[in-house]
């Protein structure tokens, strides 16, 4: 006996522009993780007094940089396969190359945002902990807030980013007007 396994079909989609389509998955990366992040660490930081950047065990290191490292891994891959089911779907106006390899791009492209969207504010969190006295103490509620403008940020970037690379592999198709047709 052979089990076969199906392939989940996508849902389908409504056709749309690619801007439009952009602008509606931002929205929806951005209302929640704004939400999330801030909830999260505004509950994490016990005493809301203050906080530091590294040392402690409510820092703001421990919220930022796997916030900072996954949001674009996951933003990344999810966007470029929503674009590529579109398209497959003839939802929008565009159609993806055959012979681009989606796979490794998401995955290449996923672990470079991740990486450089870490280091970056991993050193931006090591500028401000050299820049301001070793006795200076954050609040806690200020860094929530910090910390949810900064998803916000990064869905936001991270929604236009990935298709503006995969822009190079996506093309018009090109519609063959009989000449008796007039």
């Amino acid at each position: 006996m052979k089990f076969t396994i199906k392939k989940a079909q996508p849902k389908p989609i409504k056709k749309t522009t690619l801007n439009r389509f952009l602008r509606k998955r931002m929205i929806y990366y951005v209302l929640p993780n704004v939400f999330f992040n801030f909830i999260i660490a505004y509950a994490s930081f016990n005493e809301l007094g203050y906080t530091h950047f590294f040392a402690g065990t409510q820092c703001l290191a421990k919220l930022t940089l796997p916030m900072a490292i996954f949001l674009p891994v996951v933003l990344t891959i999810d966007i470029l396969k929503r674009v590529t089911d579109a398209a497959e779907q003839e939802a929008i106006e565009f159609r993806v190359d055959e012979q681009l390899n989606l796979k490794r791009m998401m995955t290449r492209l996923s672990i470079m945002h991740g990486v450089v969207t870490g280091l970056s504010v991993f050193c931006m969190l090591l500028l401000a902990q050299f820049n301001l006295s070793k006795y200076y103490k954050l609040d806690g509620a200020a860094m929530a807030v910090v910390v949810g403008i900064l998803a916000g940020g990064l869905s936001v970037v991270f929604t236009y980013l990935p298709v503006m690379r995969l822009k190079k592999y996506l093309y018009r198709p090109v519609q063959i007007v009989p000449a008796d047709a007039e």
